[in-house]
């Protein structure tokens, strides 16, 4: 029974009749005699597989890692000898060793995965997702186990680490209330620089006053030192005024002084005759009786007559 075989450039195909390969290649197309071949097809076109795997970290969290592994197959033959490709004439696979290849990377990627999350502890490995892709890419593309299978790694993405959801509530919990903190930390550092700034204006208010006040008080003690030298000034005015009305009453009393010596130890009544003009009788007959009141003691007896008297009077009325 004949039957056609097509593939395209992106297949590797190989035709075994009697356990030998009678022909192989990419994108072939031929005849064959179904009963006595079997063909294996290998797909050579980069892949994607898509990984879900849970890892514990250093301090024993749980943590779920995702993303995305790329490879192609570099040498079908050598896949070929491990797994088995065989098709029907529907090209359908006989087996299931084909997605067993996905499988094999993924396991390979986790053993590598985990070796690095299990030394992180579960900050670290949250934040980690760059380095951890270099590392494991790395380590693949050096990995014996697929390089036996003759596959090429392209790419690898790690989309996601993530922690259990209780745990992610509680970092949650604990990055809003940081947050909250660095908040009101801020909002006091505001609240401290209004303060302070308030307090360098009132400082410097009061320094302005200080100043004012320090001012006036210069100006005060300059007038008041001016006073002191206008008083100062008067009192040494007044001093020598005074001075000078001593000196010149003291030049008077001199000359009075020296005027009157020549006569200072006369009688009054020669004085009187002295004066060179007509003495009132009164100021006489009072002199008189002054002069008698004066010498009371040595008069014994006095007397005067109603006549005298009323002569004294009469004289004294005109």
């Amino acid at each position: 029974m004949l039957s056609f075989m097509k593939v395209p450039p992106t297949t590797y195909v190989l035709q075994y009749k009697h356990g030998k390969i009678k022909r192989e290649g990419a994108g072939l197309s031929f005849i064959y005699y179904a009963p006595t071949s079997t063909i294996v097809a290998i797909p050579m076109a980069s892949a994607d597989v898509p990984f879900v795997f849970q890892e514990a970290t250093a301090d024993f969290q749980s943590v779920t890692i995702q993303g995305q592994l790329t490879y192609r197959v570099a040498d079908p033959k050598r896949l070929a000898s491990l797994l088995d490709f065989s098709v029907d004439k529907r090209r359908a696979y006989y087996s299931e060793d084909p997605r067993k290849l996905a499988e094999r990377l993924v396991h390979s990627l986790q053993t590598l995965t985990r070796a690095i999350t299990q030394r992180l502890a579960l900050r670290d490995a949250l934040v980690s997702s760059d380095s951890m892709v270099v590392e494991v890419l790395a380590k693949l593309r050096e990995s014996e186990a697929v390089a036996a299978l003759g596959v090429e790694i392209l790419a690898l993405s790690i989309l996601a680490i993530q922690p259990t959801p209780e745990t992610s509530r509680a970092l949650e919990a604990e990055a809003r209330e940081a947050l909250q903190r660095r908040s009101d930390e801020a909002i006091y550092a505001r609240r401290n620089a209004a303060v302070e700034q308030e307090r360098l204006i009132k400082e410097s208010e009061l320094n302005t006053e200080i100043a004012v006040e320090e001012k006036k008080r210069q100006i005060r003690e300059t007038q008041m030192a001016a006073e002191i030298a206008v008083e100062e000034q008067r009192s040494q005015l007044i001093g020598r005024r005074v001075e000078n009305e001593r000196k010149d009453a003291d030049s008077r009393a001199y000359m009075l002084t020296e005027t009157l010596k020549p006569v200072h130890d006369l009688d009054w009544k020669t004085l009187m005759m002295l004066g060179g003009r007509a003495v009132d009788p009164k100021a006489m007959i009072a002199l008189a009786f002054q002069e008698m009141a004066e010498n009371a003691q040595k008069i014994g007896e006095l007397n005067v007559s109603p006549d005298l008297l009323k002569s004294l009077i009469g004289t004294s009325g005109k």
